[in-house]
């Protein structure tokens, strides 16, 4: 048995970015009952060892603490990802169509293919979605639902049929069933002006049985794991129930099958009836209950439907509904009551102004001193705004919605109103509590290392230059915000986030150094060892085999054992080898510009050509 001071693990030679300003660099750490119990020079803590001691040397590796996601969709996502192809990190439209074909081969019926978001448009060569046209080609037979963020979707025509999508049927509240000149829908489903139709839509397939879904959610935290996420803040979610959604995630819990540290929000589902939620859920469950691995963290995003803008920068903003107030204020009132912490989804000014007249009014009654509430996205907040918010204490997670969104909201305001959307150098500078995620998974994509992209360069994952240099974030700064500042979301301040003794031991280690790579460069990065309370939860190249092996992914269809989740970036000269070249592209009816030069699809040209004429061309020149 160990004696008290011995170390359970020792990891060395690495470069440990601790973010302890006592101690910002160290070269080893020691590990004992999850948490590090030394931070140091390596001999030091070399000589700590002992019998039993569990050594591992990090080959000069750089080491971060475990990043944490502020705002993730962990629970409902893990229920479904071993039945989603995902598009994330696909350069190219070709080679995306390519997925999508060999996952329509595999598929059977009467299952979808679903690519549910964590991709845009602007992130591919073309610069283009597919049209339902070269959908149709590939899956004439399987039904193909795909979700493009939170704006539209695309059905196949088998999709439609399995929907009961008609002529007559008339277009639901909050969505557009786009059609034809005759009147029959065409496939395309358009959020108008919320995403109530993409989710319902979505609700109507085939959903994996619970067993599935264990393995499921294991497989999508092992894959967060191999991005160095260690911690997460669940949103909650559309069509997220409790307690019904949340069995599987708290059975696995149970079993000690959790690889991330979950803080869950709960958001209410039924317009009207959001008070009651409230009410019934704070008679049950109070803030902070659970563990270290799983705790319950308060309400929202959803407060109240009246109060939720819709982030779709294509279309008009939304003007909230004139009840807004009567309706947010006695759910804030409960909440301070209850003393619950909150979060609210908010993407506008305009709406944060509303939310904030009813903050300010409550607060008088009730002080919301050590709630640690705030504001999800708030792209366009002002800078009075951000005032109010610090002068009550609050703060604002922000997400890289811009990443993926930007060019939208360029073509609709313009690049100046851009340049500064989210305004997170002003938050700071104000002294309002700011920390990072992603919003994933279906607004954006779940990779955290596209966020630091985004906050280190400025730019979108289409790589438009978004910020000016004096409003993007130094690279340290910006890897706070996904640690250490975070656990102020979670009122978990002090215990994790650093590299110090005493706090929880998770930390990742990386397959490039974080602070020398180009900037562009950030994007690729991965975990090649991630550590959570002191045990391995993955590891690759020179550290695989060191995490428990995973059961292979349910059903033997899924996307996941054929293609994984988000796929590697290659460099715009790998792609050029690799791509086929169409003569034709001028003439071609079928696919018009969509592969004319280098598009840069990593496929064989017996595959590509097997492709395109599955689409009816045939006018490849090799």
């Amino acid at each position: 048995m160990n004696a008290p001071s011995t170390p359970d693990l020792i990891l060395f030679n690495g470069k440990f970015t601790t973010l302890d300003r006592s101690r910002p660099e160290a070269s080893a750490v020691a590990i004992l009952d999850g948490r590090f119990s030394a931070v140091g020079d390596r001999d030091d803590i070399m000589k700590l060892a002992g019998p039993a001691t569990r050594v591992i040397d990090l080959r000069g590796r750089r080491a971060i603490p475990g990043l944490i996601d502020s705002h993730m969709h962990i629970i409902r996502g893990g229920l479904n990802y071993n039945m989603e192809l995902r598009w994330d990190g696909v350069r190219s439209l070709a080679d995306a169509m390519r997925m999508l074909k060999d996952q329509v081969d595999r598929t059977p019926a009467p299952q979808w293919v679903r690519i549910v978001g964590g991709f845009t448009e602007h992130q591919f060569a073309e610069k283009r979605l597919p049209t339902l046209e070269e959908i149709n080609a590939v899956a004439p037979d399987t039904p193909v639902f795909i979700l493009h963020l939170y704006d539209r979707a695309l059905l196949n025509a088998a999709a439609l049929r399995v929907v009961g999508y008609t002529k007559d049927t008339p277009n639901p509240p909050g969505g557009e069933i786009v059609r034809d000149a005759q009147g029959n829908p065409t496939g395309m489903l358009v959020a108008k002006p919320n995403a109530t139709i993409l989710y319902a839509t979505l609700s109507k397939g085939p959903k994996l049985p619970a067993e599935y879904q264990k393995n499921s959610t294991r497989h999508f935290m092992r894959e967060v794991n191999r991005l160095g996420v260690t911690g997460v803040i669940d949103a909650g979610g559309g069509y997220q129930n409790y307690p019904d959604d949340y069995q599987i995630i708290e059975e696995l819990h149970r079993e000690g099958h959790l690889t991330v540290r979950l803080a869950y929000n709960l958001f209410t589902q039924k317009p009207k009836e959001e008070l009651a939620d409230f009410q019934n859920w704070s008679s049950k469950v109070r803030p902070g209950q659970g563990d270290d691995m799983y705790r319950h963290n308060g309400a929202g995003e959803m407060l109240v439907y009246t109060a939720a803008d819709f982030e779709d920068f294509r279309v008009e903003r939304p003007d909230m509904a004139p009840s807004m107030e009567a309706d947010l204020e006695p759910v804030i009132r409960l909440l301070a009551e209850k003393r619950w912490p909150w979060r609210l989804h908010a993407t506008y000014d305009e709406t944060i102004s509303r939310a904030l007249d009813v903050y300010e009014k409550v607060a008088k009654d009730l002080p919301f001193d050590g709630l640690n509430w705030f504001f999800d996205h708030a792209e366009t907040i002002s800078d009075r705004n951000i005032d109010r918010i610090a002068a009550l204490g609050g703060g604002i997670a922000v997400q890289h919605r811009m990443a993926y969104q930007g060019e939208y909201f360029v073509e609709r305001y313009g690049s100046r109103a851009a340049c500064a959307t989210p305004p997170i150098r002003r938050m700071l500078e104000r002294g309002v509590k700011v920390g990072a995620g992603t919003d994933a998974t279906r607004v954006a994509s779940y990779n955290p290392w596209v966020s630091l992209y985004w906050l280190t360069t400025g730019k979108t994952v289409g790589g438009m230059q978004l910020y000016p240099q004096a409003n993007v974030l130094d690279r340290e700064t910006a890897l706070r915000l996904w640690t250490e500042a975070n656990t102020w979301f979670s009122s978990e301040t002090g215990k994790k986030g650093r590299i110090e003794a005493g706090q929880l031991a998770d930390l990742a280690v990386l397959s490039a150094d974080y602070f020398s790579v180009p900037g562009d460069d950030i994007q690729d990065i991965t975990s090649v060892l991630t550590v959570l309370g002191g045990k391995v939860v993955h590891g690759d190249g020179d550290f695989s085999g060191l995490a428990p092996e995973l059961p292979a992914a349910m059903p033997d269809w899924s996307p996941v054992r054929h293609v994984g989740g988000y796929q590697a970036r290659a460099t715009l000269t790998e792609r050029r080898k690799m791509a086929p070249l169409c003569a034709c592209a001028s003439s071609c009816g079928v696919h018009g510009h969509a592969h004319a030069g280098a598009w840069g699809a990593p496929v064989p040209t017996s595959e590509a050509s097997s492709f395109w004429g599955a689409l009816g061309c045939s006018c490849w020149a090799f």
